[in-house]
């Protein structure tokens, strides 16, 4: 069964942040050597509560698709990622299996949705913005930041390829009916969620659903196994 994982790595030190901006080119080569990679993403992340334009060079993620969980145990303990960890104060592994999945990320379709199954629910939001309709698209961040309750999910970071225009929301939640209650409706959430269709903001973009299956590492000092 197809397995995800996302690995986050916080980096204190400003030598170590211009090395990762270094590793968004250099760390392509080894991971596309991988035979049981079929995708990837090497992100930075964005300012504030949610994401911003506005890069946090503190926090570094990678996104991996692997063919199976045996796969993935093997691909982490690889030399790319132990690169990583050695110069991270702290690190956070997610493994996950795709529940759903609609749209393309770089006109590929990368996860393999299984069946659900009950327990913690990641969801990843992606989009390429139009750079004519980037300002109208951040426009609707402010609004929907204050509307996010603490205790509504359990953990969220945002994430981007390319600052301002590929942006990424990842979340954590206990279960599925409070990723509903903050869907639905007519929150600010929702109201931006309809502005991006209904006035063609992206280029490409893709929602999915994992359930999540492990968790290792800290975020903020709380052990990973408390966000899933």
């Amino acid at each position: 069964m197809q397995t995800v994982t996302l690995s986050l790595f916080r980096l204190p030190r400003w030598r170590d942040r211009a090395w990762a901006f270094l590793q968004m080119g250099a760390a392509r080569l080894p991971l596309s050597a991988m035979p049981d990679l079929s995708f990837f993403k090497l992100m930075g992340s964005g300012s504030g509560l949610g994401f911003r334009p506005v890069p946090n060079t503190a926090v570094w993620a990678i996104l991996c698709v692997w063919r199976d969980a045996r796969a993935a145990a093997r691909g982490l303990a690889a030399p790319v990622f132990d690169a990583w960890r050695g110069r991270a104060d702290e690190t956070m592994d997610l493994t996950m299996t795709p529940t759903a999945s609609r749209g393309r990320w770089s006109r590929k379709a990368p996860f393999q949705p299984a069946p659900a199954a009950d327990g913690p629910l990641a969801s990843l939001t992606r989009g390429t913005i139009r750079p004519t309709k980037a300002r109208r698209f951040w426009a609707h961040v402010p609004r929907i930041d204050p509307t996010i309750e603490p205790s509504a999910m359990t953990f969220r970071v945002g994430l981007g390829e390319l600052p301002y225009l590929r942006q990424a929301t990842f979340t954590l939640w206990p279960d599925a009916a409070a990723m509903a209650r903050f869907a639905r409706g007519d929150t600010p959430h929702a109201r931006a969620i309809r502005a991006v269709r209904e006035e063609s903001l992206f280029s490409e973009d893709l929602y999915a659903r994992f359930r999540v299956t492990g968790a290792r590492g800290t975020w903020n000092g709380t052990p990973a196994e408390a966000f899933a």
